[in-house]
């Protein structure tokens, strides 16, 4: 118990330490959440609205679902894509995935 108390007493700032000191390590800490995992969202997050808004007719894609297909139109906040003759679909254009590396290996 007095080995506690001493851990407790311990800790506790003295009246001559900087306040700024003991605040340090917690700005770090935000700071190093902003540039290894806020920021880099938020680029990936612009870089696919952008993908979004620059889809055309003819466009091949892949969405959220796994569904393949080729754009057939484009209207305000959804598309038609055509996943096969004579058969298409209405889709949201935030069900889109940018990432359409494999693409090419489908029809």
């Amino acid at each position: 118990m007095n080995n506690l108390m001493y851990v407790l007493l311990m800790g506790q700032a003295t009246e001559g330490q900087n306040p700024l000191t003991s605040f340090l390590p917690l700005l770090l800490i935000i700071v190093v959440f902003y540039f290894f995992m806020i920021r880099p969202q938020m680029k990936r997050q612009k870089d696919l609205r952008k993908y979004r808004e620059a889809l055309q007719k003819g466009d091949k894609v892949v969405t959220t679902g796994g569904i393949y297909g080729k754009i057939n139109a484009i209207k305000d906040n959804h598309i038609i894509v055509e996943i096969d003759e004579n058969v298409k679909i209405k889709i949201d254009k935030s069900a889109i995935l940018k990432d359409s590396s494999d693409i090419g290996t489908a029809k």
